[in-house]
């Protein structure tokens, strides 16, 4: 008989108002991460974003990273909005940034946005620094996924 060598894997319970929401996905032994989560599981409908970028209603883009950030975060929460989801639902965020070191440079300041628009829930995310953007101006673009519970 063998044995596996590999971590064990916690999957920690939901919030105490979402019984059937994602749930993290944590193996056991690692180190707890930090403003998101290894993984996620969930059950339900598909709520996915494009690319989302921080222009406004009028298609203006603001050109400091923070601010971008920021209206980017709350075009995520809008379309969230459009389809039935809300940012508990997320279990997948996508960044792409132009300039890495201007994202560390602010991790305070975006991790106190984040928290702002969508609360104390992080899902898996990854970070990726890109030459540019579609947007010639845009500094930052996220693809998001939520799933809704049935």
């Amino acid at each position: 008989m063998t044995t596996s060598k590999g971590p064990t894997l916690a999957v920690l319970p939901p919030a105490k108002n979402e019984t059937r929401g994602p749930q993290v996905l944590q193996p056991g032994g690692w180190p707890a991460p930090k403003g998101y989560a290894n993984g996620m599981a969930a059950d339900g409908r598909l709520v996915v974003t494009g690319g989302v970028i921080g222009w406004n209603r009028e298609g203006d883009l603001p050109t400091d990273f923070v601010a971008q950030v920021r209206q980017t975060l709350s075009n995520i929460s809008a379309i969230l909005a459009e389809g039935g989801a809300r940012p508990e639902h997320l279990v997948r965020l996508t960044w792409y940034v132009v300039d890495i070191e201007e994202y560390l440079a602010n991790l305070k300041t975006l991790g106190q946005i984040y928290r702002e628009v969508f609360g104390a829930h992080y899902p898996a995310m990854a970070l990726v620094q890109v030459v540019r953007l579609v947007e010639k101006t845009a500094r930052v673009e996220i693809e998001a996924t939520a799933v809704v519970p049935r």
